[in-house]
């Protein structure tokens, strides 16, 4: 890494123990990706569910030459974040992987879909969760709140323009990933 290791602790106190844990992770993140050039770690107590202990929330940003990596999951199993060092190991896990994908990507060994086409959201029906977009050669087509990615559907407004995969289906044209 180019830049030192960034570990920040919110709403628990610092941990020499739990810093070293991370820093031992960190440190084998470049076997899968060598081109990283910074990464910082923020560990966060839920204090939500005082029924139980706290839960911990691992967040890993990873920064490459040519993308941002951002490990951030929900809890599926959250009596098992209730141990920081399950939580821990569960993001570093997931950053694995999505390096491993990545640098896969780089070399060229995983095909990518240039697919992509643009056009400009023309209407948001947020109470139906869904939208179309205006293609270029004048056709609309339909996307649902699940298919947009990065921000979200709520960060969506009409006249943005957009990337989006289109596919067929039985009631015609949709979009099945919206890039905004």
């Amino acid at each position: 890494m180019q830049i030192p290791l960034q570990i920040t602790f919110r709403g628990i106190p610092h941990s020499d123990a739990v810093e070293a844990k991370i820093r031992e992770k960190a440190s084998k993140l470049d076997r899968f990706y060598s081109h990283i050039m910074s990464c910082r770690v923020a560990v966060e107590a839920e204090h939500q569910h005082h029924h139980q202990g706290n839960l911990y929330h691992i967040r890993i940003d990873i920064t490459t030459p040519r993308k941002e990596l951002v490990i951030s999951r929900e809890h599926y199993d959250k009596q098992a974040h209730e141990d920081i060092y399950v939580a821990i190991r569960d993001a570093f896990n997931a950053a694995t992987r999505q390096l491993e994908d990545y640098s896969r990507i780089q070399r060229g060994e995983v095909k990518t879909h240039d697919l992509q086409s643009s056009g400009t959201v023309l209407r948001i029906l947020p109470e139906k969760d869904h939208g179309f977009i205006g293609t270029e050669d004048g056709r609309e087509i339909y996307f649902h709140r699940n298919s947009v990615a990065g921000e979200g559907f709520d960060s969506l407004a009409v006249g943005d323009e957009i990337r989006y995969v289109e596919e067929k289906d039985d009631l015609g044209p949709q979009a099945s990933i919206v890039y905004p």
